[in-house]
Formats: C-alpha cells, structure tokens, sequence
C-alpha cells in the first residue's frame, strides 16, 4: 500500500513581535499552507496589519511599554530567573502607576491653586467689609459733632420735664436716623438787624385797639440797603446842639428793619419823612433798642415841616439817660421850661409800639396801645403840619461812649 508522502513539518515559530508586550499565534496571522503561495502572501499582510492595528488599539498601553529584549534585560540585572512575560506585566504596571501618579499630582496641583484663588477671593471680600465697616464706623462719628439742636429746640423743653426714656429698639432707630440725617449748618450770631427778622409780628397797637382804620402812608422797610430816598430825607449835619455829626452812613435797612447806630465818637443818624405832612392824625411806630450807652437818646418827633416860632415839637417817644423810662415830651414854646411831659417804665430792648394821636381837641400818647400821656390845652398845640422824624441823639457828658443802636420794624400813618 503506497504511503502518501509525508511532507516535512516545518519548525514552529512564533508571529512576529507587533509590539513589546504583544505577540500573535501562528493560526492568528498565519495563512493556512493549503492556499496558493501568491493568496497566502496577501492574506499574511492583511493578517499582519490587522495585528498591528488590534496592538495600536491595546487599552493595556502595551505598545508604550518597552521591548521583551529590553524588558528581560533589565529583569535578568534584578532577578536573573524572571520571564519575558512577567518583565513586561511589570513595566506595564509601572507605566500605568506613573500615568496615575502624574495625573493625581496634576489634579492636586489643580485642587491647590483653585484653594489659593478661593482664599484670595475671600481674603478680597474680607477686606472689602473691613473698609465698609471702617467708612460706616467714620461716618457715624462724624454726625453727632456736626449735628446742631437749635436753641429753640431747647427752650422749649419745661424746667422741670422729667427726662424722657427711650426703648432699646427706639433707640436703635433713632441713632439711624440721625445717622442718615444731613448734617445741619451751624448758625452764624445774629447781628442786631437779623435778630429783629425772629421779632413777633407786631405786638398790641393803638391802631388796632382804638379803630383808625386803614394805613394812608408810612413804611416797613421791607427792603434792603439805605433808606428809601423817594420817603425819607435822611440827615448830613451837625449833631443835636452842634455835637457829634448825623451821618446817612449810620443808616441800613436790612431784614424788614431800618438801623441807625452811633459809635463812641458821637457820630450818629437822624431822617424825616417826606410822607404824611399833615395837621392832625395818627402816628404809630415800632422801635428797640439795645443796652444803649445812657449818653444815646432815642427819639421818635414830630417836627414843624415850616419852622415855627414857638418851637413846636411833640416828642411822642424818648429814652434819656434814665435808660429804664421812655417819656412823653410836648414842646409848645422855644424855652426847655414850656413843656408838659408823662414817663413810663419800658425796657428798650424789646420791641413796644409807640403811639399818638393829634386832634382838634388835645394830643394823647400810647405805648402798645396803653394812654400814657394826654394835654387837652388849645395853647399847647402845634400851629402847623407836622411829620414824622427818627433820630438817635447824642447827649454827651464827658465820660467814654459805648456804641449803641435803634432800631423801627416799621412807621404807619393815620387820618
């Protein structure tokens, strides 16, 4: 019986190496030997790229890790027995161990820098409300010094008010409000023309009391400056018996008031009004002073308007150097000895209204609606028109004058 022929085996040998750590059996790549040897060429390199693309897609990171030559020696300088095989497992295992390691250093380098930037957000955020604190601390230091209590305000708390107690949650309150509240300015010392703006309006008049009716002439000095030139011949001479000098320079208007002053050198200020040349009426005008120097008369008149020679003169108004009487002077006769007068205790330096009346029958003075004075002689009356004049006299004595001032709210005149 023929024996096929046998034919010789070829010596197994092992695919060939795709990468360090990846080998292919034969029956992976290998082409059976039955095919024709052109089919076999083509299958062995498709078998072959299909290998090393199944090595490149390793999720073992084989294709990284080095050589089995390579790996083995390494193995034989350490552990001259150790395999191919488990030379490579290790290096694997290293390279993986070294990938996690520098990605868990990476990822604690990351956790470190974002702590850092938290930190210096909040270190920012601190210092933020450290300086709002500061600012808010400042500002409510600042409001109780610049806040002012009017004296009003204070006034007009009773003497012996009990003090009021305020609630903690009121007083929270109202610490907050203040704190919010603008600082109010500080308010400059009246000067004696401001203080007379803060006057009542115009106290009790003879007017009003007595029924005159309505006002035909006069004036309120609401304006400021100087006198008004179109009602008021305003003095540019001598003082009173040639002493000191009646300058317009003592005159201002200001605040609804008219002012006229004298300083220590006798230099002072007197008008007349062009307004109400008349014979018989009523005149009525609100005046003040200050602490005068007693060497100051303050004087309200009503003068001739043709120079008589009797010397007419009705001082309705005078403070002499008794600075706590006002009097009433009637003049009918050139000699200081033809006069009749009343006096009454007045102080000054509030504001009182002054009145007197002139009829066919007798001449009456007023002091805030009050008769104080009254002459019914015929005789005793003045011949002609008179008007209104205001003048602030100096008496001096020869002892040092202390400046002093009057002062008119307003001048009003009656049929």
């Amino acid at each position: 019986m023929r024996r096929a022929a046998v034919r010789p085996r070829r010596p197994r040998r092992s695919g060939p190496r795709i990468a360090s750590c990846f080998s292919l059996p034969p029956r992976l790549w290998l082409p059976p030997a039955r095919q024709p040897f052109a089919r076999r060429g083509l299958l062995l390199k498709k078998n072959i790229a299909i290998a090393i693309s199944i090595g490149a897609l390793s999720l073992t990171g084989c294709g990284l890790a080095p050589s089995a030559e390579q790996a083995a020696g390494q193995a034989g300088a350490a552990v001259g027995t150790a395999s191919t095989g488990q030379a490579s497992e290790s290096a694997s295992a290293k390279t993986v161990s070294a990938h996690a390691a520098k990605a868990a250093a990476a990822k604690t380098a990351a956790t470190k820098a974002a702590a850092a930037k938290a930190a210096a957000a909040t270190a920012a955020v601190a210092k933020a409300a450290a300086a709002k604190t500061a600012a808010a601390k400042t500002a409510t230091a600042a409001v109780p010094a610049a806040v002012a209590v009017p004296a009003a305000a204070t006034a007009a708390v009773p003497a012996k008010a009990a003090p009021a107690v305020v609630a903690p949650a009121a007083a929270s309150a109202a610490t907050a409000a203040a704190q919010k509240a603008p600082a109010a300015p500080a308010q400059p010392a009246p000067a004696p023309v401001a203080a007379a703006a803060t006057t009542p309006a115009s106290g009790t008049q003879a007017a009003s009391t007595l029924g005159w009716g309505s006002v035909v002439a006069g004036d309120e000095f609401n304006y400021t400056g100087t006198p008004d030139r179109t009602k008021w011949s305003v003095y540019n001479s001598p003082g009173h018996a040639g002493k000191g000098v009646r300058s317009p320079q003592a005159w201002s208007v200001a605040s609804g008031v008219a002012t006229v002053s004298g300083d220590s050198a006798g230099t002072t200020g007197g008008m007349s009004a062009k307004f109400a040349n008349q014979k018989y009426g009523r005149w009525e005008t609100r005046m003040k002073t200050n602490r005068r120097d007693s060497e100051y008369h303050p004087v309200l008149i009503l003068n001739p308007v043709i120079k008589s020679s009797t010397c007419d003169e009705v001082d309705y108004a005078e403070s002499t150097a008794d600075t706590t009487l006002v009097k009433f002077f009637l003049h009918y006769a050139c000699s200081g000895t033809k006069q009749t007068y009343a006096s009454k205790a007045v102080d000054t330096t509030q504001w009182h209204n002054y009145a007197v009346e002139w009829t066919p029958t007798g001449i009456t003075g007023y002091i805030d609606g009050v008769k104080t004075f009254t002459d019914t002689i015929p005789a005793h009356q003045p011949s002609g028109s008179v008007h209104q004049t205001l003048q602030l006299d100096w008496f001096p004595d020869g002892s040092s004058t202390t400046p002093s001032w009057m002062q008119v709210d307003w001048v009003r005149v009656y049929k």
